[in-house]
């Protein structure tokens, strides 16, 4: 087998029981890299120092993704001016910190007669917002409800 590794004076081949002597004797374990190759290729290293270290960099990774975050506002069909504008500035605050926005109308028994009045109301939030973020989804009819999706502009 071919024998890598940081510690080793003259990385070369050698039989198993020369290799398994050499990690013996730096107290570090021998490692089957690529079982596949001609000669199959070991490496002398601190295997649980290995592992601590790949868990450490995943973790790192995975604080540095981000996270999603989808915020919901709901209006109804026939929503008055003083409410609009209150929903509006919520929008526009969840937007500003990063998150996704969820507008939907919800329509209540009779009031789904009134799908152009929803959906007027969603493209005027959506127009109002169009500095702060983007229509992922323009307004869908799903069962009782108009859902649009908008999601926030990149800050630079």
């Amino acid at each position: 087998m071919r024998l890598v590794g940081d510690n080793i004076e003259e990385p070369g081949i050698f039989s198993i029981k020369d290799a398994l002597k050499i990690a013996e004797e730096q107290e570090l374990d021998l490692v089957e890299i690529s079982p596949k190759a001609d000669p199959p290729v070991c490496k002398v290293i601190d295997y649980s120092k290995f592992l601590y270290e790949q868990k450490r960099k995943q973790k790192e990774m995975k604080s540095k993704a981000t996270k999603v975050i989808l915020k919901e506002i709901r209006f109804g069909p026939n929503t008055d001016e003083h409410d609009y504008t209150f929903k509006k500035n919520h929008a526009i605050k969840f937007l500003e910190e990063g998150s996704k926005l969820k507008v939907y109308v919800f329509f209540k028994g009779r009031s789904i007669l009134f799908k152009e009045q929803g959906e007027i109301l969603l493209l005027r939030l959506a127009q109002e917002l169009e500095d702060l973020g983007k229509v992922e989804q323009l307004p869908k009819l799903e069962g009782k409800r108009m859902i649009m999706l908008i999601s926030p502009k990149k800050k630079k």
